[in-house]
């Protein structure tokens, strides 16, 4: 178990939105301990836990809202502070999503560094898988196995000479976050192009930050970063979704055609069976209803 920590200094960044369009601000700012992880939109204003009740859509990405005020595509910055082990922090952002930069967690990471990471006086706790837990949801399937530690073993399968089907498996630390899963980026097919933008979506997206695959295989003139990079940002969405849990998980999450819908359904659903988990704080136990009755 390890000590809670936040950024030393504020940091900022400005980009566009990948499913709105819009231009916004994003500043990341120290919290105290045991406060968890805040989004403010400063524009509204409006205060919105980074939690999986907050969740009021999963169309192409994560949003999180409240009271009608929401924040779309929170969970690559989500994946760069939960993959830093940054627990405490204030996310203000003067738009209604945060900016999509080059469409991985990569630049996010650069903040957190550049802004400095602070150990807080305080053990962080976390959610301990004890037993199997599966879950279903559609053609999709998320099971979690108890584990000494973090891993997610994760595979997709899109009829996409592109893709295919691919499969990694990985114990996940702020090491191999950094370098195998928070540089991959977006993707997406010219094909959906015109469905999205119909219905509101992929307004800011273009070949700078999402890999474009058309009939004939990637449009992208940079080419890919890694040969599995489509499996490797899957891996970093479902590390941002996850992260909406509250807690980080020890144990091994083996996830098969999820998406931010099944994601956080999992979740809910984990949740809902207190026998399968326990939250250890200060290497001891703590009750599990106490929890559900404090963040369900």
């Amino acid at each position: 178990m390890r000590f809670q920590r936040t950024i030393k200094k504020s940091i900022s960044v400005e980009g566009i939105g990948l499913h709105t369009g819009v231009q916004s601000r994003v500043t990341i700012n120290p919290a105290a301990r045991d406060s968890g992880i805040t989004f403010v939109r400063t524009d509204k204003p409006m205060v919105i836990k980074a939690h999986v009740g907050s969740v009021i859509d999963t169309a192409f990405a994560t949003t999180v809202g409240q009271n009608g005020v929401k924040i779309r595509t929170v969970e690559h910055i989500l994946a760069a502070l939960a993959g830093l082990g940054i627990d405490n922090a204030t996310i203000e952002v003067d738009g209604p999503e945060i900016p999509i930069l080059d469409g991985s967690a990569t630049d996010f990471i650069s903040l957190v560094l550049k802004a400095g990471i602070a150990k807080q006086g305080k053990k962080r706790p976390y959610l301990r898988i004890l037993r199997p837990f599966v879950f279903e949801d559609g053609h999709s399937k998320i099971a979690v196995f108890p584990h000494r530690g973090s891993r997610i073993t994760y595979s997709i399968h899109f009829h996409h000479h592109g893709i295919g089907e691919q499969r990694l498996s990985m114990d996940i630390n702020e090491e191999s976050f950094t370098r195998e899963i928070a540089p991959a980026r977006t993707f997406g097919f010219v094909k959906d192009i015109e469905y999205l933008r119909t219905n509101g979506l992929a307004k800011g997206g273009s070949l700078d930050n999402a890999i474009i695959l058309g009939d004939n295989g990637i449009l992208n003139a940079t080419g890919l970063r890694f040969k599995d990079e489509f499996v490797r940002h899957k891996i970093l969405d479902s590390i941002g979704d996850f992260s909406l849990l509250g807690f980080p998980i020890y144990g091994h999450i083996v996830a098969s055609k999820s998406g931010h819908a099944t994601n956080v359904k999992f979740l809910k659903k984990l949740l809902s069976f207190p026998d399968a988990w326990d939250i250890i704080v200060e290497e001891e136990r703590a009750p599990s209803s106490a929890f559900l009755q404090i963040n369900t």
